[in-house]
């Protein structure tokens, strides 16, 4: 089943509680709410807080992305305020292992993302910990880049792996995802597709999720 999860990113923030439940009604199955520190990526985003202030609005999957360094602060607050997935970046550090199995702990999906500069191999040693993969196709931190054509590859590579240990990991894409590169990313074994500028500036968003789908 793939899964459409629109980024918060580029919704309007004065009406993301608006914006959430269009996105909801419109048939997205998750809310990918990017969580920047200022520090891990340059931009500054939302807390939790603002993950609190939402829930109410909005009955889909809260997926979390923490774009932060040390995000073992940041996990417990966020799934008291509602978050139904977290997601740690390799990359941030510190104990992945024990980071992924806190957040089982409470409660939440854990999964863990990669940049595009770090080889897929090396999300291999926590596939029996995530109940997901985010491969970033594009560099962390801005919305409306353009899909980095490598994450095709990077994709098939990962699905590959899963396939042979025989186990269920959802593998996410998160970047340049349009009608076009959302097809790729399927293809190539991607189920969780997440759309920032493609759905929240679509003038009919539910036609745009269904073709993110391959339903229209």
């Amino acid at each position: 089943m793939i899964k459409i999860a629109p980024s918060l990113l580029a919704a309007d923030f004065a009406r993301l509680g608006d914006d959430v439940r269009r996105a909801e009604q419109a048939g997205a199955d998750m809310m990918h709410i990017d969580v920047m520190d200022g520090n891990f990526v340059k931009p500054i985003t939302i807390g939790a807080q603002m993950v609190a202030a939402l829930r109410p609005h909005c009955a889909a999957f809260f997926d979390v992305h923490l774009m932060v360094a040390h995000p073992e602060y940041q996990i417990a607050d966020m799934i008291k305020s509602g978050a139904d997935g977290v997601t740690i970046h390799l990359e941030s550090g510190g104990d992945t292992a024990g980071m992924l199995r806190t957040i089982r702990e409470l409660g939440a999906q854990s999964a863990l993302s990669i940049n595009p500069d770090t080889p897929i191999e090396r999300v291999y040693p926590y596939l029996e910990q995530v109940g997901m993969v985010l491969i970033m196709s594009v560099y962390p931190g801005f919305g409306g880049q353009a899909y980095l054509p490598g994450s095709t590859q990077r994709i098939a590579q990962l699905h590959g792996e899963i396939v042979r240990r025989g186990l269920l990991v959802d593998i996410q894409v998160d970047g340049g995802i349009n009608g076009q590169t959302a097809a790729l990313a399927r293809k190539a074994g991607a189920n969780v597709l997440v759309a920032g500028s493609y759905v929240f500036g679509a003038e009919d968003m539910a036609a745009a999720i269904r073709t993110l789908r391959a339903e229209a």
